[in-house]
């Protein structure tokens, strides 16, 4: 009754079902790419409950999905089924901080574009990102883009910055969209992978993307004179196919990244050099902050955890509620 396919189209199914892989979702309406790579307009039928989710979008960018064709017009096609997800990377809704809202799904890695100039990313918005990553077990990158623009004091955080997140077992790249410097690095990273790219509007992500593979002739804009700030490109995540293999999946720039459902208890854990301590600390349900004999605090003092990922730590763990 049915058959398979290579690949994330797993199964076809007779008459008028098959699968497909959302490609861009605008909140009501779904670009879905079918097993013999039509790109499809979907609507959702009925109602969808996601794995206990509070979730804005039930259907996000990299889910597999089941279509039902009403008609042979691309405005018949209908989603009627979510595949499992072997995962998937959220927000706090932008509207509703208690609420998820799902960025991408069924991802292999993300890329976090960051820059210390035009705009500045705090690093305090890349250890959110980076939580967030660790939640939900996708390995994350960090790329410097903007490297151009150093001067010796940008320089000299950079080798900090990147020394700090190495230690804590992050992959960091130094990176010039202008003088296409560490491109190549990156493209190789990209081959064969879903890669979920993020980062603040004006960082140059899509610039990144014109310049590895110009045919996908992403939109692109430059920071905003009066605010420092980047201006929104991408108003909704999609993903693209690569020459080389793979996908990558372009989001709309992230001004703030609020947590979802981590605990103070959890939040350690998430903080991979920190994770590695804390079985060592004298109680269980150590919060790394005023108890006695805490090995995160000890490592702190000894240089072992850096000092700037502890007041990081801190600072998000008050913000829990």
């Amino acid at each position: 009754m049915c058959s398979t396919s290579s690949g994330f189209f797993r199964t076809t199914y007779l008459y008028d079902m098959i699968k497909g892989l959302v490609y861009k979702s605008t909140g009501s309406w779904y670009q879905v790419k079918d097993i013999e790579g039509r790109f499809l307009k979907a609507r959702i039928k009925g109602v969808f409950k996601n794995e206990g989710l509070t979730s804005t979008n039930p259907i996000a960018v990299g889910d597999e999905v089941v279509i039902e064709m009403e008609n042979e017009l691309e405005s018949g096609a209908m989603i009627t089924e979510i595949t499992d997800r072997r995962n998937y990377i959220t927000r706090s809704s932008p509207h509703n901080r208690h609420q998820h809202h799902i960025i991408a799904s069924n991802l292999d890695q993300c890329l976090l574009f960051a820059t210390l100039k035009d705009p500045k990313t705090s690093t305090g918005f890349i250890d959110r990102f980076l939580i967030t990553a660790e939640a939900y077990h996708i390995p994350a990158i960090v790329v410097f883009n903007k490297a151009d623009l150093y001067r010796k004091k940008e320089e000299e955080r950079f080798l900090e910055v990147r020394d700090m997140y190495e230690k804590a077992g992050y992959k960091v790249i130094s990176a010039s969209v202008e003088r296409k410097t560490g491109l190549e690095e990156i493209g190789k990273m990209l081959k064969d992978k879903i890669t979920l790219l993020s980062g603040h509007s004006g960082v140059g992500k899509s610039s990144f993307i014109n310049t590895l593979f110009p045919e996908l002739k992403l939109r692109t804009q430059d920071v905003s004179d009066w605010s420092g700030k980047g201006l929104h490109t991408t108003t909704f995540a999609e993903m693209f196919d690569l020459p080389v293999g793979g996908k990558i999946i372009d989001t709309p720039g992230i001004r703030e990244l609020g947590l979802v459902d981590i605990s103070k208890q959890e939040l350690s854990h998430y903080y991979p050099e920190m994770r590695l301590l804390i079985n060592q600390c004298r109680f269980n349900n150590c919060l790394h902050s005023n108890e006695q004999q805490c090995a995160v605090k000890d490592a702190v003092e000894e240089g072992r955890v850096h000092i700037d990922r502890y007041v990081s730590y801190r600072t998000i763990l008050d913000s829990i509620e």
